[in-house]
């Protein structure tokens, strides 16, 4: 089955107001940037976004935040955004912060059928005990906790119950894929895409280099095409632009430092 479709804004013309959706990267790595446009000219409000964070102001999941289209993360890391933080601590956001492996194990569970699995993970935490800030009012007063999770022990250490996420759309973006939606993911970009692609009931895949069926080796697809409905074909300046989160030097040896 061909799964390619003409544009971004085609790809992503269905998803709803309200919709909950998967989302690829990691910092500024690997992020579905085309697709996330297409969102915000699609003008679509209220939506959840699982991802590991939001992006930046000006970048990825920053941008449908910046034009308050997110009502709420679940996501793990919430630092180089300082829209984030105001809008979550002003309670114009909500936010589930989840550690790291879990919310990876979560949306992993989700995309293969286990609805939940337990984790030593935020054990004697609030975590498990609840009570974690989700939402605050205009006031700092905090209006949605976190609730008390199950908690079993195994081998006289507790562990704590989390549940599977499955999202109603995931949004990846890939090295390569073909037209039958099978993808490989490049260095750090195979991070959280993978799960994103996963756990979406549709997963829209824009991708940097387009193939043709059987010209990617089976033994190096990461995700196959059964978890994929669309593929988004990127044009060479789409997939030549990328951010670095924080570019570092290092002097040349032969610069030399006045002291």
């Amino acid at each position: 089955m061909d799964k390619v479709v003409a544009s971004a804004a085609e790809a992503v013309a269905d998803i709803p107001s309200g919709a909950t959706l998967a989302v690829g990267g990691f910092g500024l790595c690997g992020i579905p940037s085309v697709l996330i446009d297409a969102l915000l000219d699609a003008d679509i409000q209220d939506l959840e976004a699982v991802s590991n964070n939001c992006g930046v102001d000006d970048w990825g999941l920053g941008k449908l935040l910046m034009a308050r289209r997110l009502r709420r993360m679940i996501s793990s890391y919430v630092g180089e955004n300082k829209e984030f933080a105001r809008q979550y601590l002003s309670g114009e956001l909500e936010v589930e912060l989840t550690p790291q492996g879990t919310l990876a194990e979560r949306m992993r569970a989700g995309g293969s059928g286990i609805p939940a699995f337990f984790t030593a993970t935020g054990g004697g935490t609030q975590v498990a005990e609840g009570g974690l800030p989700w939402k605050y009012d205009s006031e700092g007063n905090v209006v949605v906790s976190s609730p008390p999770k199950e908690t079993r022990d195994f081998g006289g250490r507790e562990y704590v119950l989390e549940e599977a996420i499955v999202a109603d759309f995931g949004l990846v973006r890939a090295w390569k894929g073909d037209r039958h939606g099978n993808l490989v993911f490049r260095d750090s970009a195979r991070n959280f895409n993978p799960l994103a692609a996963m756990c979406g009931q549709v997963t829209i895949a824009e991708v940097e280099e387009l193939v043709e069926p059987g010209e990617i080796n089976p033994n190096d697809v990461h995700v196959p095409g059964v978890y994929v409905q669309r593929v988004v074909a990127l044009t060479p300046e789409q997939a030549a632009e990328k951010r670095i989160e924080k570019r570092t030097v290092t002097p040349r040896a032969d610069q030399t430092q006045e002291g």
